[in-house]
């Protein structure tokens, strides 16, 4: 199957007006990876709010397994061989959100609680794996807040990694230079309408003013709708500044004038910016530097962990390091070097006895899994294969058939676990009268099967989309539509020049190569060599 470029680039982007040529950008590797913390909820007292209240949907949340640890605590950081790095980030973030106004100090009203907070430390790594920067995030304990009263939409979307690579694609079919801006401190950018106080951080208390807390005047990390209101600000600058939100990707702004066009691509706080000439891509840099912090970082170099190479051949994308730093974590030493992503004479089925090192090995999944979505098409069958083995919940079903003599009904009871953890688990009456203990079973066994399926979907798949639909018609009607509009067409393909052939099976080594080829993909020293030649 193949688009019509012509028709499908101006609809998307209709600043692109020429029909683009038919050829590929090789592409190689990525992760992604933010410091995440699951913490347990407390009840907090209520306070006051002065929004309306709009429903919204959430969107999937994905964890990427960490490769390197960071400071826990304040205290850890600033005591570490690496203080004086570590205190010098506490103490831009600190100044980044005074001169920000971020909040206010005052006495705590009554009935009121304070959010605590947290310090969270990570190392921005450069392209060859190197410490580029240390950071410091001042981060509110968002998960004590009370929906409903401390805040109500939470959800804020991210341009799609399709729409990156789409984008850099572009830039290199065109010869288009790619820069890239970071926003400093984002999420502290956005209005605050609820009100929320919070404590003051460890070693910057106010002198004389030690028993004051902080009431937030704008978002501050942590905040569940601290997300949105900066995505909601964004947008605002945007659009009052002649861009244009893309209906596919409500991350991606295109603006399009008589004197060229620029597209820019927003992943929470980085953005690509790709411009017919230097004086668009330079307006679009003064419009943003005159709203927001920004931290103008040139011709793009690394976006998400992405390492970006221009060559005469086009963009190279490759993140190399992150693929050393998997082997040392997992690999245990073993230096042997596969022929092919999946070993065709092996054949997979599940483990009936105990685990083992089943967390081991949902953490290789994990970095895998991320590895393969972003820039590694070849790995997506075996990584595919495999994740099917890691996530196991096991249901247990039972009910007891009119134990008491006054009542009629039976009482079901069903519990789920993951991992040795009970996760999901209920006890109740029956609504129907069960003639036997067989039916009264069945019963039970009904309705653990609901809850099954709702775990099944929670773990497998995403609310957003999941790529199926209820009926073979539908699929059928959807692709017939498709063919009358003209966007798709569909011609034979013979499977060994099918290089969508690896994404269902595994293949020999010979077709591993020449699909991989059809994809763009080459072996980075290859391409590294190329390009000294050169």
């Amino acid at each position: 199957m193949e688009s019509r470029n012509a028709s499908f680039f101006e609809e998307v982007f209709p600043c692109l007006k020429k029909e683009l040529p038919s050829s590929s950008t090789p592409v190689d590797e990525i992760v992604h990876d933010e410091d995440q913390e699951q913490l347990e909820a407390e009840k907090v007292e209520p306070r006051r709010s002065k929004r309306q209240r709009i429903e919204k949907s959430f969107g999937p949340d994905f964890l990427t397994y960490m490769v390197k640890g960071e400071p826990q605590t304040y205290l850890d950081a600033v005591t570490s061989s690496e203080g004086p790095q570590w205190k010098e980030a506490i103490k831009n973030e600190i100044d980044s959100i005074l001169q920000n106004h971020t909040w206010e100090l005052v006495d705590l009203p009554p009935g009121c609680k304070p959010l605590g907070y947290r310090w969270i430390f990570k190392r921005k790594m450069k392209a060859d794996g190197s410490i580029d920067k240390y950071k410091a995030r001042l981060v509110i304990k968002g998960f004590r807040q009370k929906e409903g009263v401390d805040y109500f939409d939470t959800y804020s979307p991210v341009t799609r990694i399709t729409s990156i690579r789409l984008v850099l694609a572009i830039a290199a079919l065109r010869n288009l230079e790619v820069h890239q801006m970071d926003v400093k401190t984002s999420f502290l950018n956005g209005d605050l309408e609820e009100e929320i106080y919070m404590e003051q951080p460890e070693g910057f208390s106010a002198p004389g003013q030690e028993g004051k807390v902080c009431k937030l005047v704008k978002s501050l990390y942590g905040l569940k709708q601290a997300p949105k209101q900066w995505h909601q600000k964004f947008d605002q600058v945007m659009l009052n500044n002649g861009f244009k939100i893309n209906e596919c990707d409500k991350c991606v702004y295109v603006k399009n004038t008589m004197r060229g066009y620029v597209i820019l691509c927003l992943y929470v706080d980085d953005m690509l910016i790709v411009g017919s000439d230097d004086k668009m891509i330079k307006s679009t840099k003064d419009m943003l530097k005159a709203r927001f912090d920004m931290k103008d970082m040139g011709l793009a170099d690394v976006i998400l962990g992405i390492k970006i190479n221009r060559t005469q051949y086009g963009l190279v994308l490759s993140q190399s390091h992150y693929v050393d730093k998997i082997l040392e974590k997992f690999n245990e030493g073993d230096t042997s070097v596969a022929q092919t992503p999946v070993d065709t004479t092996q054949h997979l089925s599940k483990n009936r006895g105990e685990g083992v090192a089943q967390l081991e090995y949902s953490r290789i999944i994990s970095s895998l899994m991320y590895l393969m979505t972003c820039t590694r098409p070849d790995l997506a069958y075996a990584v595919s294969r495999l994740s099917r083995y890691t996530t196991v919940i096991e249901g247990y079903s039972d009910a007891n058939w009119i134990s008491d003599m006054k009542d009629s009904k039976s009482t079901s009871g069903y519990v789920f676990t993951l991992g040795g953890a009970a996760i999901a688990w209920k006890s109740s009456k029956q609504t129907l009268i069960a003639r036997s203990t067989m039916e009264s079973e069945f019963i039970a066994l009904d309705k653990a099967g609901e809850e099954a399926e709702w775990l099944r979907q929670f773990v497998a798949q995403s609310a957003m989309y999941n790529g199926k639909s209820r009926h073979i018609r539908r699929r059928h009607n959807t692709i017939r539509q498709l063919l009358s509009m003209g966007v798709i067409s569909i011609d034979y393909v013979r499977s060994k020049d099918n290089i969508a052939d690896p994404f269902t099976k595994g293949l020999s080594r010979e077709l591993v190569h020449k699909s991989s080829r059809g994809m763009g993909l080459k072996p980075f020293e290859q391409v590294c060599t190329k390009e000294n030649l050169s």
